[in-house]
């Protein structure tokens, strides 16, 4: 069932969404060849903690971390170790945060020093799908509008678009109803009515869209192993324009600074 959110409840999940956003901006100015994905994950806890909130992926059905990091072939769930990025990589950090009762969600995938333009455009065609999608974010409209978007933009650039992993609604809850995929058909699923908060977010492969699951449990990979990228807003329906709760601004300010922009 869908649980459709007060204004003051959209305003308890900006303040965590927000606390997603500066720890992911936290990991954006420490990410570099030669820190390791370990290190990154208990930096990311410790901006959480300093800021009154709590992991909200650590310990959430066993998950042992507080970001899934997810390098290159990976495309979600991957596990922080000792594996040092290197310059070349792109890496995935996917972040929650629990705080006042209400979770905040959103990912952000960052190219590390050179990266293949092939890659880079991947990159940059999969967070525009974020956007289109977001674009349709709409009271009155569909899921399905938001779904299709983010197929259409991605396909038109011959990506694969992952069917096996979904965006979600959330609030009280990390993972609520409806899921949000991202291929679908315009016009169909549920009503999209102010209240409604959900996570957006793209899966896109630079290579086939299929996906297989690691030893692990958890990591998901590529197929054909070529590089995923993702990103991921939480979002609430608000009349004729979605509010974003979540923002990529101070991430984007730290890449810049790198002389990082896509």
């Amino acid at each position: 069932m869908i649980k459709y959110k007060t204004p003051e409840e959209v305003e308890l999940l900006r303040k965590s969404s927000l606390l997603v956003s500066k720890t992911l901006a936290t990991v954006a100015a420490a990410i570099k060849p030669g820190i390791t994905t370990l290190s990154l994950d208990q930096l990311a806890e410790t901006c959480i903690r300093d800021h009154g909130g709590k992991p909200a992926f650590k310990g959430y059905k066993g998950f042992p971390f507080t970001l899934c990091i997810s390098v290159n072939a990976h495309v979600v769930h991957g596990f922080p170790s000792q594996y040092e990025i290197r310059d070349g990589d792109i890496v995935s950090v996917d972040c929650g945060v629990l705080m006042n009762n209400y979770y905040g969600d959103s990912a952000f995938t960052f190219p590390v020093g050179l990266v293949q333009p092939e890659v880079m455009q991947l990159l940059s065609v999969t967070k525009q799908s974020l956007y289109k999608g977001i674009e349709k974010v709409v009271s009155g409209g569909r899921l399905g509008d938001v779904s299709e978007a983010i197929q259409n933009h991605a396909e038109s650039f011959g990506f694969g678009v992952v069917r096996e992993l979904v965006g979600h609604g959330i609030g009280k809850n990390l993972h609520e109803a409806p899921e949000v995929p991202n291929f679908g058909r315009k016009g169909s699923g549920p009503k999209l009515s102010d209240g409604l908060v959900i996570a957006i977010e793209p899966m896109i492969n630079l290579g086939r869209r299929n996906v297989k699951q690691e030893r692990d449990g958890w990591t998901i990979s590529t197929i054909d192993g070529k590089p995923s990228a993702h990103f991921e807003h939480t979002v609430a329906v608000k009349g004729d324009k979605a509010d974003i709760l979540s923002s990529f601004a101070e991430i984007e300010s730290e890449l810049l600074k790198q002389g990082i922009e896509f």
